[in-house]
């Protein structure tokens, strides 16, 4: 009796050399190349529905990539971005996101402040708690925008923090965010006792509002680890993990790794035991603006 094995069809030689290779990335990483990508897609102007039909994708696919819930392989990204005419930086950018090793932690190279980073807006934006500490400044995220610029000089970075302020504005909508500032940035002089006058009343304000809870570092607190360089942690709905980053003069570097995350978790755990109440920050901040204000008059 004839014994017939069905084969599979034989692969060609270009199928070998060029097998297909998908990204994978990490939730964090998705994000900001979705985001990256709708970007792209807007500065063409070209809606999603069109965009979706030229490359013969469904809408759904093409949402969920630009909502960073799929991965996709490079040269889905390449057709992607030749269809959109992107230009020379915007691929460049991409294509390093999407090619770049998932190792935990992922640096991104700013110009002196890293304002208008993808990765830090998009998930600023999407956050669920935002807790920050900065051991000399006042966070950028309760800057006024006289205090950044005085800090940049430069109108054009002021406008992106300023812009990075909004969404976190919207009262018992926005991400609950916790502000650490330690009272060496109080007395810091920025410009002059007006800027810093008003600064200190827009934190002030920010006591009273909701979702909002600027702590003070006393400047009487003992020497301590954690109060030694500044840093972020963000949380957000299940299931994307928590997601660090600190900030360096040229970088920001970002981190997803759980063992990581659990040491920044440690360090914002340590800050609210030494940070004073919220009353008495309430009460620190009060008392600094009076004394910018009688410094101005």
């Amino acid at each position: 009796m004839n014994t017939h094995t069905a084969h599979s069809p034989p692969r060609s030689i270009d199928d070998e050399q060029q097998p297909v290779q998908v990204t994978r990335l990490s939730s964090a990483r998705s994000r900001e190349l979705g985001e990256e990508l709708r970007r792209v897609r807007h500065q063409a102007r070209r809606s999603s529905e069109h965009t979706a039909a030229a490359l013969g994708w469904s809408l759904g696919k093409l949402s969920k990539l630009e909502n960073g819930r799929r991965g996709t392989s490079p040269w889905e990204i390449a057709t992607l971005l030749g269809h959109l005419g992107a230009d020379n930086s915007s691929r460049d950018r991409i294509h390093a996101i999407a090619n770049e090793p998932d190792t935990g932690s992922f640096l991104r190279v700013h110009h002196e402040f890293p304002d208008t980073l993808t990765a830090l807006t998009v998930h600023e934006r999407l956050a669920r708690t935002i807790t920050t500490y900065e051991p000399f400044t006042i966070p950028s995220i309760a800057q006024t925008e006289t205090y950044a610029y005085a800090l940049t000089g430069d109108r054009e970075l002021t406008r992106a923090r300023v812009d990075r302020q909004d969404p976190l504005r919207l009262r018992g909508r926005g991400p609950a965010t916790t502000l650490y500032v330690h009272e060496a940035a109080l007395r810091m002089m920025v410009c002059d006792p007006a800027v810093m006058r008003d600064q200190l009343l827009h934190l002030t304000l920010m006591c009273g509002w909701t979702g909002f809870t600027p702590l003070v570092i006393p400047m009487t607190t003992p020497s301590h680890s954690a109060i030694r360089n500044p840093a972020t942690l963000l949380t957000f709905d299940p299931p994307h993990t928590p997601l660090a980053y600190t900030e360096t003069d040229t970088a920001t570097v970002f981190h997803v790794n759980p063992h990581d995350v659990a040491l920044y978790q440690t360090k914002m755990r340590n800050l609210a035991s030494l940070a004073l109440s919220p009353t008495q920050s309430h009460d620190v901040f009060a008392r600094w603006a009076d004394h910018y204000d009688y410094a101005t008059s």
